[in-house]
């Protein structure tokens, strides 16, 4: 499995639920995380289900920024 990170733009719980209704049967919640302490709100995938591209698309889709960290 490959793990990914993201820099985001959510801010609270309740960006938190959204993003988990949008990849809730795309991917298991114990393949993501999304650390809303983190100054750069970091979403983390481990998992080879989705892409990059594919998790960037869902993301931005519901009203989020979302990049992929280098």
């Amino acid at each position: 499995m490959k793990t990914i990170s993201f820099k985001t733009n959510a801010k609270c719980m309740g960006c938190l639920t959204k993003i988990e209704e949008t990849l809730q049967g795309k991917i298991n919640r114990e393949e993501w995380d999304l650390d809303l302490s983190d100054p750069e709100r970091i979403l983390t995938v481990t998992s080879d289900k989705l892409a990059a591209g594919e998790i960037i698309e869902l993301i931005s889709k519901i009203g989020f920024k979302i990049e992929q960290k280098k």
